[in-house]
């Protein structure tokens, strides 16, 4: 199980830092701001968490995220004009969600486990691991971000780290089932979102003045 999520991570890594890179592309940011927005919104997340439980940075122990990182994300400068293919960044997107999901529910675990601010901690630890770089990137390319774009990509992952939390709570003999149906609860929603385009209802969004 170790090694799949190993892989499964790896993968992640390389589809946060691809979609990173797409996602300033048009700005016109040279080869050190491609590498740098890249990495932080691979990594980003899971650094914020682990300075905040005040745990080893994860990737200090295991620098081949890094590598990878920047590797997809000089893979991405270079062969910029395949990954804006529809088909093909449409893919990326479904990956990334799935990623988003992976990480959301090893934050929260992480934070679980080390006793952090329970039970609200670790869902907060957890949607930060899934989005907080994603967060930094925004706000360092100046564009409008994830929080404030209507779309379905926060939320599904702040449910289903609030479903892994009640598992652990109340169901910790069936955290492993848990945690891969939570995952695939929160990959589901954000695929949902992506293939019907879905977004936060009006409703619930205020109105602009």
């Amino acid at each position: 199980m170790e090694q799949i999520q190993f892989w499964i991570s790896v993968i992640a890594t390389m589809a946060f830092a691809v979609t990173g890179v797409l996602a300033i592309a048009d700005r016109g940011v040279d080869l050190f701001g491609v590498l740098v927005l890249g990495l932080i919104t691979a990594i980003g997340g899971g650094t914020i968490r682990d300075i905040i439980l005040g745990a080893p940075v994860f990737w200090s122990e295991n620098q081949i995220y890094v590598w990878l990182a920047l590797g997809a994300s000089v893979l991405t400068f270079v062969a910029e004009s395949f990954f804006t293919q529809p088909q093909i960044y449409r893919w990326m997107l479904y990956i990334d969600g799935f990623g988003a999901a992976l990480f959301a529910i090893q934050g929260a675990d992480k934070a679980w486990s080390m006793g952090y601010g329970l039970p609200v901690g670790p869902v907060i630890l957890g949607v930060i691991t899934a989005i907080g770089g994603g967060l930094i990137r925004d706000i360092l390319a100046g564009r409008k971000t994830l929080i404030m774009s209507h779309e379905l990509y926060a939320i599904p992952v702040t449910l289903g780290c609030c479903a892994y939390v009640l598992v652990l709570n109340f169901a910790p003999l069936y955290a492993l089932e848990g945690s891969v149906l939570c995952m695939l609860g929160i990959f589901g929603l954000r695929a949902a979102a992506i293939y019907w385009d879905l977004r936060v209802p009006k409703m619930f969004i205020t109105k602009t003045r």
